[in-house]
């Protein structure tokens, strides 16, 4: 039986989650905004997803703006944030995904002045050097993820959202890997928005959301018409949006249960790969969400290493799944000071719902014989 660790890529659709969409996939399927009593039985169950995601993310319902995915809201955090808005510098940290980069790269194109934050060796963010940069010219908008999708490493969000206000910046969090993992606080934090997405959370993929704090000047960045409270124009995906719903009171509820499995799981893990010869933990010094580890085996490119785990049945990724088609070093180990050849050697392993001991067990057990059918025989290095 295959053997998926790869769930900060994407997770299985719960079981429970699909049953709770299965009305709305395959029963009359009104839209939202119609005022007829089909219509209004969809907006119902719109709004109960609402208040359900809202209760993940620590904020209220009439703060969750729902998108198509994680990406699009991060991308409208970034320019709804700039569009309009007078010039000043956009601050994001050098161990972002793609979808908040790749946003940040297009507006500095636009001749925004946009500046990365440094981390460390072990990817948490550099206070010092952050403190700096928000002292400098006048700063609009800082964006920061809670827990990066490769190492796993928890950033001191509320720290840092409080550092930009008093800078009289807008701080965005993308929350995507913490959710389900780590007890979210919106509100408490002090934040003006926050980047969920479903799929990760064992919800259906197609389904996001932002939460937008109520004072801020958002822009839409898809317009024609007034859903969302015209921060999304679009008819929203009943089904999906009811399946987001659903994972997230599931997350809110199980939350204790999944951390203290996974923490077990990944601890054993950790424990079997310290002392395996050539293996180098990464990350191990910062706080990390309980499901992820990464590690590199110098010498051994992680695309070779990935392809015969693949044929031993264990699904296991390099780092970013949106990046995995790429031959270039991934962009956060950089950040992090590994060279160009240790970064193209990383693997992750992120564990979900049912992972078991015997599949950690079995995955240390291959590893193993793989390293020794390479001849390998390097000593053990923890951490950098």
């Amino acid at each position: 039986m295959p053997t998926y660790l790869d769930h900060n890529a994407t997770t299985p659709t719960d079981p429970r989650v699909l049953e709770a969409m299965l009305p709305y996939l395959s029963g009359p399927y009104a839209n939202p905004s119609s005022l007829h009593r089909y219509g209004r039985a969809a907006r119902d169950a719109v709004e109960q997803a609402r208040a359900q995601v809202a209760a993940l993310a620590g904020a209220d319902a009439g703060q969750v703006v729902f998108t198509s995915c994680g990406t699009e809201a991060n991308n409208l955090a970034a320019h709804g944030v700039a569009s309009g808005a007078p010039r000043g510098r956009l601050l994001y940290s050098a161990i972002e995904h793609p979808c908040i980069d790749e946003p940040m790269r297009a507006l500095a194109d636009a001749g925004w002045p946009v500046e990365t934050i440094a981390v460390d060796r072990d990817a948490r963010i550099d206070i010092d050097a952050y403190g700096r940069q928000l002292t400098e010219a006048p700063v609009r908008l800082v964006s920061c993820m809670v827990a990066n999708n490769e190492t796993g490493t928890v950033q001191d969000t509320a720290r840092l959202a409080g550092m930009a206000r008093e800078a009289g910046a807008v701080f965005h969090a993308d929350a995507v890997q913490a959710a389900g993992k780590l007890a979210l606080s919106f509100q408490e934090w002090g934040l003006q928005l926050m980047t969920l997405s479903a799929h990760k959370i064992f919800g259906p993929k197609g389904v996001g959301a932002l939460v937008v704090d109520r004072g801020l000047d958002l822009v839409p960045q898809l317009r024609g018409g007034g859903q969302e409270r015209g921060l999304r124009a679009g008819t929203e995906n009943v089904a999906g949006i009811v399946g987001f719903g659903e994972a997230a009171a599931l997350a809110v509820a199980e939350l204790e249960t999944r951390r203290a499995g996974w923490l077990a799981l990944r601890t054993r893990l950790e424990d079997a790969l310290g002392g395996l010869s050539g293996v180098r933990l990464l990350a191990v010094n910062a706080p990390r969400t309980p499901n992820t580890l990464q590690f590199t085996v110098p010498g051994i490119h992680s695309a070779t290493l990935l392809g015969l785990l693949d044929q031993k049945g264990y699904a296991v990724s390099s780092g970013s799944a949106c990046a995995s088609g790429s031959d270039e070093a991934s962009p956060v180990l950089l950040a992090m000071g590994l060279s160009n050849d240790e970064a193209l050697c990383a693997i992750r392993v992120s564990l979900g719902l049912g992972n078991t001991e015997q599949e950690i067990d079995g995955f240390v057990t291959t590893l193993k014989q793989l390293l020794a059918g390479m001849g390998l025989s390097m000593p053990a290095v923890v951490g950098a």
